[in-house]
């Protein structure tokens, strides 16, 4: 069977077992029959001249915006901040896509004759990046003209010499954000979207910006009130985020550059894993069983450090530069046009494996609370519409879901796991009850400003994250996962897939319909 944009199986009595990924390894899944699964669309054809491409975006701005080089002037304060290590997911191989834009950025500053230049890694509240990353990210060019000197650093959310309010919306939400950035003449912000949740005023109002700041949209209201956060027509996020960046462009000038990517995310050997099923040749299966195999029988710290050294072979969709509104329009129409599937109808059940990396555990462990997150607050809202599964639905996730915490990264979700949810799962609880406590914290404060933590109120955000695919089903499920991790999550456990459906019954019947997402590679159901 030849290759098909945005497939949808109906699973048969011959139809092979489904493949899911189970954090640092994978099952498979024999499905019943009348199941559907939905699989990514092929990866678009890539940008051969990606240099050319960057230049003419550059060149070329959208919206009021002129081009870069006439925005640029000698005895000029130029800050370029970038998206940081949270994406794309797994990272892309060398060189990054925003090295390549920083540099000729740079090398059109240069030929105006600016020499006050910093770059800064737009981490918001997520933990700082290492050397390592930050060179990968910018290119070696880069990181060894800028990082001796100061000049390219993680952006710190706790400064307070670093960080003031602009001011205040209509709505009471303050905007905080860099010092730097409001007293340079340009900033220049260099974005992937990897989804479409990310990028357009998002970036600098939540990328440069503080607690003070992000608690107006990283809450449980805004969170319950987003109906997919990749939907942005029905986002509260969206809405909130935009009310924020339009006061930042009253004050700030910003030229935001942003790029969209293919979903061509394994590389080899691990090409298999772009494939359906049926598609497969022989080698393709002898290296899944082989594959599969050794990751079951390895510990899991070296399954962990050998998947997490992954590099994916991206190729360039799309790039565009100048005003935010003007640019992002572009963007997402991009992001659309590679990871949206057309989906007829909901389901009763829906059924998701998760991988070993979401955005918060790159290089780490993806603990209880981030396997909550990735598949309640990414792949559930991984739809426009409608969500895939039907009101009082059920989600059954494939994951280990360990009982463990990367003590360096995620210090405070030990203590949020330990005490919070130990305490109560429910969102509106913990944030009247817990949050202000974890937020103030001096030594999470200490963690995220000194070392590679995560800020202390991380883990309530992505808690909130899954509000509103919890209020949305009837029962969450975890195949193969901890009971006790699971049962703090407030989730129920199974042993195997068939337990699951047994368990879902109880809510949705003896015949439910069943549909399986198949991600990464990323897509997106169009519910109609």
């Amino acid at each position: 069977m030849s290759p098909r944009p945005g497939l949808v199986l109906e699973i048969e009595r011959t139809t092979p077992p489904i493949l899911f990924h189970h954090g640092e390894g994978f099952r498979f899944e024999k499905l019943p029959s009348g199941s559907r699964v939905v699989y990514p669309n092929e990866p678009l054809k890539p940008i051969e001249d990606v240099e050319g491409a960057i230049q003419d975006a550059l060149l070329n701005p959208l919206g009021d915006k002129s081009p870069l080089p006439d925005l640029l002037f000698s005895g000029m304060k130029l800050t370029i901040a970038f998206d940081d290590v949270s994406l794309p997911l797994p990272p892309m191989q060398a060189p990054d896509i925003r090295g390549r834009i920083i540099e000729q950025v740079l090398d059109m500053a240069a030929a105006a004759g600016v020499d006050d230049v910093e770059i800064i890694a737009a981490l918001a509240l997520h933990r700082r990046m290492t050397e390592d990353e930050l060179r990968h990210a910018v290119g070696d060019r880069v990181y060894d003209a800028f990082a001796p000197y100061g000049q390219l650093y993680n952006f710190d959310a706790e400064d307070p010499d670093g960080l003031i309010i602009l001011g205040t919306t209509k709505h009471g939400e303050e905007v905080q954000i860099s010092k730097r950035a409001v007293e340079s003449d340009l900033v220049v912000y260099v974005n992937i979207n990897l989804v479409s949740l990310d990028g357009g005023h998002k970036s600098v109002a939540t990328g440069l910006s503080g607690y003070q700041g992000i608690r107006h949209h990283h809450n449980v209201h805004t969170m319950r009130n987003s109906k997919s956060f990749m939907d942005n027509k029905n986002s509260e996020l969206h809405t909130r985020n935009w009310r924020q960046g339009r006061l930042i462009q009253e004050h700030l000038n910003v030229f935001q550059i942003e790029t969209t990517l293919n979903t061509d995310t394994f590389p080899s050997p691990f090409e298999f894993l772009q494939k359906r099923e049926w598609e497969m040749n022989a080698k393709d299966r002898a290296m899944l069983l082989g594959t599969k195999k050794a990751l079951d029988k390895m510990p899991v710290s070296m399954a962990r450090k050998i998947l997490h050294g992954i590099r994916a072979p991206y190729g360039l969709t799309s790039i565009q530069a100048g005003e935010v509104e003007a640019v992002h329009e572009v963007t997402i129409e991009n992001v659309y046009k590679q990871q949206l599937v057309r989906v007829e109808g909901q389901t009763d059940i829906l059924t998701m494996g998760l991988p070993y990396v979401g955005p918060y555990n790159v290089n780490s462990v993806m603990n209880p609370v981030l396997v909550a997150c990735l598949g309640l607050g990414y792949f559930f809202n991984l739809y426009r519409g409608r969500p895939l599964v039907r009101k009082d639905g059920v989600v059954i996730i494939s994951h280990p879901t360990p009982w463990e915490f990367h003590p360096v990264h995620h210090p405070s979700y030990i203590d949020f796991f330990e005490e919070v949810l130990a305490d109560t799962t429910d969102p509106e609880i913990i944030e009247q009850k817990y949050e202000k406590r974890y937020a103030e914290d001096e030594w999470y404060r200490h963690l995220y400003r000194t070392s590679y933590a995560y800020h202390g109120v991380h883990p309530f955000y992505m808690w909130y994250w899954t509000a509103h695919a919890r209020e949305h089903l009837s029962q969450v499920i975890i195949v193969g996962g901890e009971s006790k991790a699971v049962q703090r999550l407030g989730f129920r456990a199974a042993t195997t897939m068939n337990d699951a459906l047994e368990m879902a019954s109880e809510t949705v019947g003896r015949q439910p319909t069943l549909t399986h997402i198949k991600n990464p590679p990323l897509m997106m159901a169009d519910v109609v």
